[in-house]
């Protein structure tokens, strides 16, 4: 029995990068062995088992035959005679297919090494084409290592757009589709994962409402860089910059969904397209099983991420309704992630890269005014019902006006 570090971990360690979860390869072995010396066996489609102490993943050796459709329809082989070198040919991608064994030596028979020097993604063999989830996991892979230069090869991006011609990416199921996404997301250059998908057909079937912004053209005057689709990959870009949350980020992709939407006579005009986004919005998130919080905060960046342009504009009334809509008051957390998501959305923009967007101080001071008005003085003037919350709203309304006549960051 051999054990060999393999995959992500053996890419990571050689690439510098700090490695968060270690994946272990067992040759010359049967289930039997390592039951035998304590380890957990918890594959459903193949013989994958638990250390005992460490809980690191032990796989068995083996290898896969299409047998149907979709990324589960393989037929998996394992015995003590597959060899390492067969294991790592049926992996997705050459920086993915090395191993290591315990003397540290690096087990590199398909090139991995040479393709992470030259900073390249490219696939191990034809069979590359038999899983559909490898187009989303290579568009995913070319955004985690964008920033090292990596760039997918000519040859594996023909085989991706093959993969989208065959249908078989209708087969994926949401959950893997979004898990892929996440992560994605998660990276620092999100936008090249959706752009990748882009130029290889990939977003028809999954993002249709997102597929559709490209194409669409917008005042130049407000955007330089004029193309819908465009503005949104920069917008994702900036959103990258500024915060690692995603719920934020995934906001960012979504917002102006209702430009895909504008009737071809008003364009390049787009009146009311947050409001015809809502539907698009709910549309794609339950086709990917989003979490509904995340949904109910990608529906209130794009219904109201305009007000954020309109901000030292905006009335005292539209002010406390969009504090109440976001449920700012009792969680002012909120507001700060719809500030996140709409100065991306100003900076997603040519030329407006490095915009300072003063409303973001603006609307914080504003919903500080609000929460500090005095409800308790309120209470022990015995005000109760309707009455308080009149009182209450007055107070807001006369807080906006004083911080509107005192403040600085005005226009």
């Amino acid at each position: 029995m051999q054990i060999y570090l393999v995959g992500g971990a053996v890419r990571d360690r050689l690439l510098g990068m700090e490695v968060t979860e270690s994946d272990w390869l067992v040759t010359g072995a049967c289930p039997a062995d390592l039951i035998g010396k304590g380890f957990i066996p918890v594959g459903k489609f193949f013989p994958v088992f638990l250390h005992p102490e460490t809980k690191e993943e032990y796989a068995l050796a083996r290898t896969e035959t299409k047998i149907a459709a979709g990324h589960h329809g393989f037929a998996c082989t394992f015995n003590a005679d597959i060899s390492l070198e067969q294991d790592l040919q049926r992996r997705d991608l050459t920086i993915n297919a090395m191993a290591q064994d315990g003397d540290g030596r690096v087990i590199d028979p398909y090139g991995g090494m040479t393709d992470l020097h030259n900073r390249v993604i490219r696939h191990v063999s034809a069979a590359f084409v038999e899983d559909p989830l490898r187009v989303f996991r290579v568009a995913r892979f070319a955004a985690r290592f964008a920033d090292l230069g990596f760039t997918i090869a000519a040859e594996t991006t023909a085989l991706m757009r093959n993969i989208v011609a065959s249908g078989e990416l209708a087969t994926l199921s949401a959950e893997r589709v979004w898990q892929e996404t996440v992560r994605a997301l998660s990276t620092t250059a999100p936008h090249i994962y959706f752009a990748t998908l882009y130029e290889i057909g990939a977003l028809d079937h999954w993002f249709p409402e997102l597929q559709a912004l490209w194409g669409i053209p917008q005042r130049k005057q407000y955007h330089p860089e004029i193309d819908t689709g465009v503005h949104v990959m920069l917008a994702l870009q900036q959103v990258a910059r500024i915060t690692t949350n995603t719920m934020v980020r995934f906001a960012v992709l979504v917002h102006d969904l209702g430009k895909g939407v504008t009737p071809e006579a008003m364009l390049p005009s787009h009146r009311g397209h947050e409001k015809a986004g809502i539907p698009l919005v709910q549309r794609l998130s339950q086709r990917l099983k989003v979490p509904g919080q995340w949904q109910r905060f990608a529906e209130q960046t794009c219904r109201y991420h305009l007000l954020f342009h309109q901000a030292f504009s905006l009335r005292p009334q539209t002010l406390i309704d969009l504090f109440t809509r976001l449920n700012a008051v009792r969680q002012p957390e909120n507001l700060e992630h719809f500030l996140l998501a709409c100065m991306a959305d100003a900076r997603g923009r040519t030329g407006f890269e490095q915009a300072q967007c003063p409303q973001t101080a603006y609307l914080q001071g504003a919903l500080q005014a609000v929460r500090n008005i005095d409800v308790p003085s309120l209470l022990s003037a015995g005000l109760a019902g309707k009455q308080l919350v009149s009182a209450i709203h007055q107070q807001r309304i006369a807080a906006l006006v004083a911080y509107r006549q005192s403040c600085v960051t005005c226009p």
